[in-house]
């Protein structure tokens, strides 16, 4: 299930094989201590230890949980705001729901998101230069570093690979680990969206921790330990699950 599908949730192994949820859990450990899957919160997602699952499998992965999240953060970025959202299939979806926001300035150094923000005449958009990824439409480089230093932002938008149980966002790109980490310095507000299947994850380049975002948006409960350090933090938790 997890090779053809990318990922697997408890769920999903409670209603297909008719097991105890310990039990799904421990076969899912022990799946992932033989390093055959990768464990996250609430299942688990093909292994990807040292580099990210192919972009047009990411945006098949839980798309009702990413546009619940989309649609959550959209309705916090009010007309107006000048705002930077990053590459990310995530951010993809927030940007699909800012169709209707009117005045608004988005720099953005993901092709997609651009090519999404376009269908909406009121919104001016900026593409910040760089080297291109073609797997995912991402302009990465120093190029790009310098653009994000010529503004500064009301709202960052950024999705990462992974959030571990310090909270450190993660991600897997070194040079996009950079551009993230300039994107946060400029912005006066820092949205994260991640779907429950970035909590947990593991990846090798830290980008920075939840302790400097304002907003984590994603579409299930945190393990208890994270969202306790959220709330000493005073970053704010939304929870979105999909209809």
């Amino acid at each position: 299930m997890v090779e053809q599908n990318g990922k697997v949730t408890i769920e999903e192994l409670l209603s297909v094989f008719d097991v105890s949820p310990q039990t799904a859990r421990r076969d899912l450990s022990e799946l992932a201590d033989e390093g055959l899957v990768e464990r996250v919160y609430g299942g688990a997602i093909r292994t990807s230890a040292l580099s990210n699952i192919e972009y047009a499998e990411r945006r098949q992965l839980n798309e009702e949980g990413k546009i619940a999240i989309g649609s959550a953060c959209a309705e916090m970025i009010p007309s107006g705001s000048s705002i930077f959202i990053n590459i990310g299939t995530t951010t993809e979806a927030v940007a699909r729901e800012l169709k209707n926001q009117s005045n608004m300035l988005a720099v953005t150094n993901s092709i997609h998101v651009a090519n999404i923000l376009g269908r909406n005449e009121n919104c001016e958009i900026l593409v910040a230069g760089g080297r291109l990824r073609r797997a995912d439409g991402g302009l990465l480089g120093n190029l790009t570093t310098q653009v994000m230093g010529q503004f500064k932002f009301d709202i960052a938008v950024i999705s990462c690979a992974g959030i571990d149980a310090d909270g450190d966002l993660l991600e897997f790109d070194l040079q996009e680990t950079g551009a993230t980490q300039a994107i946060i310095a400029q912005a006066r507000r820092v949205y994260v969206v991640a779907d429950h299947t970035k909590i947990g994850r593991s990846a090798p380049g830290k980008i920075g921790s939840l302790r400097d975002v304002h907003t984590l948006f994603t579409d299930a409960d945190l393990p208890l330990e994270l969202s306790e350090k959220c709330a000493e933090w005073n970053t704010n938790v939304a929870v979105t699950k999909p209809d």
